[in-house]
């Protein structure tokens, strides 16, 4: 059998086919394996994180129920073990993220290399097409090198996201080529370009245990809590990146974003702090309370955003504009103009459409033979391991069903 793409969904294809007694070719374009596991977790690789089950589920807000058997097949307490099998202990974080105990990426991939011992790898192939044959099987073309056939094919290129790794849409492309629906793809777990000019100067600033909320018409798109970081474009960090996921292929314009710098604190609370702190002001101007309810660069930013002058004294500031300023506190508007691009993006919206792939085996439902495994699938998750995971796990369960598959029809 051949694996198209050495990242984790390849190297676990691979894997696992070989554990299931196939011979393996696996082919990577790159000049080594699983280049993009050196960039995730900040280079320390989140390679997934310990939710199973629904808890897990949670996380994916695209076609979470198409992994019911991938996870079943792999989960997270499965991967650990194999990783630890084969050398590499692994140790959980905060929000139950999992890193290689070494805190190196290069500990996950050395550890999948040594899983990967009896395959025939080929470093720096690049597959050009690939074709059914007549009597079965398949015929892959390569770029400046011979063809190659084998039984079955699984197609584990990744997707458009960090194309510096290698992840160009080769493979919907050849998804494409072979009759099978991709659904239009957008960057996913990306940072957000906004207009707002009084929001520049705060570049480099980490707001911590704040609210994101995002509301197009009636109906709240996304509201969580957690880190937010400024930037010279937007916004970013992981509550950022998460809400892109939700938003991807939406008119950000049409979205109204709000940051809750106080979600722990009820507006009734609130107000009562902010009114002992205006009595204890006096003359002095209300703008000078900001520092003790905000970092002091961002107080500074604030009554550009603030409906009331806060330039007035404390005493002479009336209940309701008291009332305004809590209001701005719990909803400080950002106008979202753009997602960055693909180049920037984490994960990738969209791909293979899951509709033309069996849940339960990755196996094509158009092609026999033909498999699909990790970003290529029209499946993401937001941060925390969770991508890695049902790369690895859809990986599995697709190498192993191929190789199985190989070996009915040779008997």
């Amino acid at each position: 059998m051949l694996v198209i793409g050495g990242g984790p969904a390849g190297m676990a294809a691979a894997l696992f086919a070989l554990r299931a007694g196939a011979q393996v070719t696996l082919l990577e374009r790159n000049d080594k394996l699983g280049k993009k596991l050196y960039i995730t977790g900040k280079g320390r690789c989140n390679v997934t994180n310990v939710a199973e089950g629904e808890d897990f589920l949670a996380q994916v807000p695209r076609n979470p129920r198409f992994l019911y058997a991938s996870l079943g097949f792999l989960s997270t307490e499965g991967l650990r073990a194999l990783l630890r099998e084969l050398g590499c202990d692994t140790v959980a974080e905060r929000g139950g993220r999992v890193f290689p105990a070494g805190q190196k990426a290069s500990d996950v991939t050395r550890a999948l290399a040594r899983g990967l011992a009896g395959a025939d790898i080929r470093l720096g192939a690049r597959v050009a097409s690939l074709r059914a044959l007549d009597n079965g099987g398949f015929e892959v073309m390569l770029e400046g090198d011979e063809p190659l056939q084998a039984d079955t094919v699984v197609i584990a290129t990744g997707g458009l996201s960090y194309p510096v790794t290698g992840s160009t849409g080769d493979g919907h492309t050849l998804a494409r080529a072979a009759g099978h629906r991709v659904t239009d793809t957008h960057p996913a777990l990306v940072p957000l370009e906004t207009a707002d000019d009084w929001a520049r100067p705060l570049q480099g600033l980490a707001l911590k245990n704040v609210a994101l909320t995002a509301r197009r018409g009636k109906k709240t798109l996304f509201s969580e809590q957690g880190e937010l970081l400024f930037t010279h474009f937007g916004i970013s960090g992981p509550l950022v990146l998460s809400m892109s996921s939700v938003l991807a292929g939406l008119p950000l314009k049409e979205v109204i974003c709000a940051i809750d710098l106080k979600p722990a604190v009820p507006a009734q609370e609130l107000e009562q702090r902010l009114a002992r702190l205006l009595a204890e002001g006096g003359r002095r101007p209300a703008a000078s309370l900001l520092p003790q309810l905000m970092p002091r660069s961002l107080a500074q930013a604030f009554p550009q955003v603030c409906p009331v002058d806060l330039q007035k004294a404390c005493s002479q500031i009336t209940a309701d504009e008291r009332r305004q300023i809590v209001q701005a506190l719990k909803a400080i508007p950002v106008r979202l103009t753009a997602a960055r691009s693909m180049a920037e993006a984490v994960v990738t919206r969209g791909g293979v459409d899951v509709r033309d792939v069996d849940p339960s085996t990755m196996m094509s439902r158009r092609v026999p033979g033909l498999f699909f495994a990790g970003e290529v699938l029209d499946v993401d998750a937001f941060t925390g391991g969770y991508n890695l995971q049902i790369a690895f796990a859809t990986g599995a369960l697709a190498g192993h069903r191929a190789a199985n598959m190989t070996f009915e029809e040779i008997e």
